[in-house]
C-alpha cells in the first residue's frame, strides 16, 4: 500500500445515506453494494407484493467486467508524502459511495437501480364535428 499521509482541515457533510461510507483512515478492501426500486406512479396506488427483487433480471445479471490484458509500468516519486487538503464541503452521497481519506488497495461498488414509472391511460381527445 501507498506510503502517504493524508491531512484535512475540515471535513463537511450535509447527507450521508443508503449503504454510503465515510471511511477516515487506510483500508486495504472496500465493497459497497446499494439496490432498489423506485416505482412512480400518477395514481396513489401500493400494492403490498411490491419490491421483490428476485422478480427483475437487473438485480440478478452479472455485471461484464473487461479483461485486464494489459500490462502497466509505474514509477512513482514523492517528493512529500502528505497530502493536505484545507476544507472538503460535501451536499450528499448515496447509493454505495464512498468518501475516502486515506489509502486503500482494492475497491467494488455497486448500485443497481429498477426504475418503474407507471402512467395513467391517456383520454383521447375530441375533435369538434
Amino acid at each position: 500500500m501507498l506510503n502517504r499521509t493524508s491531512k484535512v482541515n475540515k471535513i463537511n457533510i450535509a447527507t450521508l445515506a443508503f449503504s454510503s461510507v465515510l471511511q477516515i483512515g487506510d483500508s486495504t478492501i472496500i465493497n459497497g453494494f446499494s439496490r432498489a426500486i423506485a416505482v412512480q406512479r400518477e395514481a396513489e396506488i401500493f400494492y403490498s407484493n411490491e419490491g421483490n427483487f428476485d422478480a427483475y433480471s437487473i438485480f440478478r445479471e452479472p455485471i461484464p467486467l473487461p479483461a485486464l490484458n494489459e500490462a502497466a509500468t509505474m514509477f512513482t516519486h514523492h517528493l512529500n508524502p502528505v497530502i493536505k487538503v484545507n476544507s472538503i464541503d460535501i451536499i450528499g452521497t448515496s447509493a454505495s459511495s464512498v468518501i475516502h481519506i486515506g489509502n486503500t488497495q482494492k475497491v467494488s461498488l455497486e448500485a443497481r437501480v429498477k426504475h418503474i414509472r407507471q402512467l395513467l391511460p391517456m383520454e383521447e381527445e375530441q375533435s369538434p364535428d
